[in-house]
């Protein structure tokens, strides 16, 4: 009697809720957890993650042998990797518009003596993938790598306002709005106007909507079909850019987009 045929396909070990690999999961919300909290021990990634030491320790040590994490010997804490670096170079090359950018942005940042950011659409957040850093002792940092919520930041409000409408409305249909300042925009309503504002200026403005005494000024960057693709902005302290001041950036920032969209093709 001839062996059963084998049936072919995923090996039966490998679990999965909803389409996705458990440990797959758990290995990036791991490497998640020490971009934004780096320095965390053994324990503290367990207790955060609420897995096992066990488990945490077996992730770890798969992670390290790839390069994603390293440890301090002397502290045992844990941080990410060099290899986690070249994944994000491999990322910032896909479209080169970081290369394009770089002079632009340092421009910008002359110009008007405040850090000027180049950000993208991802998910439902800005990531931040380049900036051109201010000199000045107070000044906004938001180094590459981190997300801010579309309706409170700058290049956030430009992208909502200029992209494709079923991102706005999937946006204004979502969970809610939260609220990080008094100024924060929450009901759709409040959004909505926000976003005719802005189409009607050329750029956006958030108001202390993310952090109480900086204010962004932001427009957007096209490809050559015409979607908006990324977004560029000056932000600082609202000591520097008052009210008065806020039409004059706007313009100078929207020219700075205007040049990148030109380089892109757009």
């Amino acid at each position: 009697m001839s062996e059963p045929t084998r049936r072919r396909g995923r090996p039966r070990s490998a679990k999965d809720t909803g389409g996705t690999v458990q440990v797959l999961d758990r290995a990036l919300d791991m490497l998640d957890l020490l971009a934004a909290h780096p320095g965390l021990t053994l324990s503290e990634v367990a207790e955060r993650m609420e897995q096992s030491p066990s488990t945490v320790h077996r992730l770890l040590h798969s992670l390290a042998a790839r390069g994603m994490v390293e440890s301090d010997p002397a502290t045992q804490a844990w941080n990410i990797g060099p290899a986690t670096f070249r994944l994000g170079s491999a990322f910032m090359r896909r479209s080169g518009i970081v290369e394009r950018a770089r002079p632009i942005l340092q421009a910008l940042m002359k110009h008007t003596g405040e850090t000027a950011n180049l950000g993208i659409l991802n998910g439902d957040a800005v990531l931040f993938v380049s900036q051109a850093e201010t000199q000045e002792t107070i000044r906004a940092f938001f180094p590459p790598g981190t997300r801010s919520p579309l309706h409170a930041s700058g290049i956030g409000k430009a992208l909502l306002a200029f992209g494709r409408p079923e991102i706005l409305r999937g946006y204004l249909d979502g969970p809610g709005l939260t609220r990080f300042t008094d100024r924060t925009l929450t009901t759709p309503d409040a959004l909505s106007e926000d976003m005719a504002r802005i189409r009607a200026r050329g750029f956006s403005f958030d108001d202390e909507e993310k952090s109480r005494g900086m204010r962004c000024i932001a427009a957007p960057v096209f490809d050559l079909t015409g979607e908006a693709i990324a977004g560029v902005s000056v932000s600082g302290p609202t000591h520097r850019i008052g009210h008065e001041h806020v039409k004059t950036l706007g313009a100078v920032v929207a020219a700075a987009a205007a040049e990148l969209s030109a380089a892109m093709g757009g």
